[in-house]
């Protein structure tokens, strides 16, 4: 039998993380974030990092692990998290897979191998350097031309990503989208059910702008000053999260703060709009739309009676 997995995903603000919380004490799950920031410490406001008390007892990984100055990649959170899950399991509990990072999930629900990716060091410094003159846009409309899927998949600040996906193509002649699409179509190694939690876009929008106030009012400017004088720029890939780019630009003098908190809630929704996009792709997704349920008792109901017929759980 495969070992069961249960994923819950779906756009920032939607409400992921204190469903996770009331899943696992249900089912006797134990949770994996799989979020590109919450993995850094010292960044917990603008990453909307879970405190202890939320996690009401229930084991949590991939959260506060690496330093602000550590590269993280997908490569590394599929090598950690496979760990993780076996750990979980042999702890006797179910692992559950939480965040909105797509692709982070689908490299664990696909085991998608990333071995066998070649890279070239001159090709690569040629972007970086040019992303460096005129900015990461022109990466963006670079691959726009040769992948507008992958385009549409990875934000223009993302450089990393930008240079993996144009990497890709020049090395092999491929679309680095459709390469991802044909890993996705493994079967998965899990007895899985997947979750994605949705709301109707005006109301999510709202909480996203709602969010970023609260965000500002607990001291994510403070947070993000913190990290300035620790010697991090908007070149480390921690400083790419949503919240910190657009406050270190302000730190830096080359906006408003009006225009950097207007900036944040602006690229959030694009974000959650994009990630929408993504998990409308996946398949075997199981929708959890929030306006479909009386209540929250009612929605868990529901995941556990999905689970169970997926993975003889709950």
């Amino acid at each position: 039998m495969k070992p069961p997995l249960i994923i819950l995903s779906g756009p920032t603000a939607v409400g992921k993380t204190a469903l996770s919380i009331k899943l696992a004490q249900k089912i006797n799950g134990a949770i994996i974030s799989a979020d590109s920031m919450q993995i850094y410490r010292h960044m917990d406001i603008g990453s909307a990092k879970i405190t202890t008390e939320e996690m009401q007892g229930i084991p949590h990984y991939l959260i506060d692990e690496l330093e602000p100055t550590d590269e993280f990649n997908v490569f590394r959170f599929q090598q950690m998290a496979k760990t993780y899950i076996e750990q979980i399991r042999q702890a006797g509990k179910i692992p559950i897979l939480t965040g909105g990072t797509g692709f982070y999930l689908q490299s664990i629900l696909y085991d998608i191998d990333f071995t066998k990716e070649e890279t070239d060091s001159i090709y690569r410094k040629e972007l970086t350097d040019l992303a460096k003159e005129q900015g990461s846009g022109v990466l963006h409309k670079m691959l726009q031309m040769v992948d507008p899927i992958a385009a549409e998949q990875i934000h223009e600040n993302n450089e990393k990503r930008l240079i993996r996906a144009l990497e890709f193509h020049h090395l092999s002649g491929e679309k680095i989208s459709a390469h991802n699409e044909k890993e996705s179509q493994k079967e998965s190694p899990y007895a899985f059910s997947y979750f994605v939690l949705s709301m109707e876009r005006s109301i999510l929008y709202e909480r996203i702008n709602r969010r970023a106030d609260q965000m500002m009012a607990q001291g994510l400017l403070g947070e993000v000053q913190t990290l300035k004088n620790m010697g991090l720029n908007c070149g480390m890939t921690s400083m790419q999260g949503l919240g910190y780019k657009e406050l270190l630009d302000y730190l830096d003098g080359l906006c408003s703060l009006e225009e950097a908190v207007f900036r944040i809630k602006r690229d959030t929704r694009h974000f959650a709009k994009r990630q929408l996009t993504w998990f409308r792709r996946e398949k075997e997704v199981i929708w959890l739309n929030k306006e479909a349920f009386g209540n929250e008792e009612e929605m868990l109901r529901f995941m556990e009676e999905q689970i169970r017929v997926r993975i003889g759980e709950g």
